[in-house]
């Protein structure tokens, strides 16, 4: 995005919370206050999308950047965390508590992790068990799997 867009973007995503405004809270799930108006937001799966893993040049942890924020739009990449939804095979990350606690990982970004799952050779359609990464083997704790809801549900 451009200069000013990113700009919006990040303003947007910052203010980004949970309906609980008491209006429209079942149609528009999250909201994004600005000054006196009110944004109502909904989406298909969830308002965080992870875009990319970035570098911190400071510290050096990588990062997952979301929604078009680049650097500014960021959570630390906690590799046992990540949760793969069997049913539909997409892939989520936690993120910032006041939007859910919970993101969705952009499929071209889960494409690039995907061969990095460990899966239990006996059982074949089950989720991943551990992610290897950057040469450790991470057990993953499918801690988010309380977060998610299929479409219908």
């Amino acid at each position: 995005p451009s200069g000013a867009d990113k700009q919006f973007l990040v303003f947007f995503f910052k203010q980004l919370k949970r309906n609980l405004s008491g209006r429209y809270e079942k149609e528009f799930p999250y909201i994004s206050p600005c000054g006196k108006e009110r944004n109502f937001v909904r989406c298909d799966d969830l308002p965080v999308v992870f875009t990319h893993i970035i570098k911190d040049e400071v510290s050096g942890k990588e990062l997952l950047s979301y929604c078009g924020g680049g650097e500014k739009l960021v959570v630390t990449f906690e590799p046992e965390r990540l949760f793969m939804l069997p049913e539909n095979g997409r892939l989520y990350h936690p993120a910032p508590e006041k939007t859910g606690a919970v993101g969705l990982v952009k499929s071209a970004v889960a494409f690039e992790l995907s061969p990095f799952f460990v899966y239990n050779a006996d059982v074949a359609s089950a989720p991943p068990t551990h992610f290897r990464w950057n040469g450790k083997l991470y057990r993953l704790t499918n801690e988010l799997a309380r977060f998610i809801q299929l479409s219908g549900d």
